[in-house]
């Protein structure tokens, strides 16, 4: 039986729970294995070759040589795994989340400096749920 989880219930929102930490497994293992110099050049010298030394599902696979860090997160990748991809590519953090917002750079700064997202519209998936 599987456990209620109200934070499903949060828009655009990928909680990084004991679900998805099994599901991300793999996926996590690889990104870790990025902080080794010479996996980093093995990795850029042929993505493919490199992923399929892992035992993870084509979707995460596919996820990674497309760098969708969304769909990623989705498959169970853990954000904080997920920043040695973009570090390996010599991207920021704040230039990755930009991606995952559909924002420009300066945008998401922008954004950020502001204070942010607005909660307005983003706590419920439910329209009618007032918490």
């Amino acid at each position: 039986m599987a456990l209620e989880k109200p934070y499903q219930d949060i828009p655009g929102t990928t909680i990084f729970d004991a679900d998805q930490a099994r599901k991300g497994f793999h996926l996590n293992q690889f990104c870790m294995s990025l902080m080794k110099a010479s996996n980093r050049e093995k990795f850029l010298l042929d993505e493919r070759a490199y992923l399929d030394q892992w035992p993870m599902t084509e979707a995460q696979k596919a996820a990674v040589i497309a760098r969708d860090y969304n769909e990623m997160m989705s498959l169970g990748g853990n954000i904080y795994f997920l920043a040695k991809i973009f570090s390996t590519d010599g991207l920021s953090f704040q230039f990755a989340a930009a991606t995952m917002t559909g924002m420009s750079q300066e945008e998401y700064k922008k954004m950020m400096i502001e204070g942010g997202r607005s909660p307005e519209g983003n706590l419920y998936k439910e329209s009618d749920s007032n918490g």
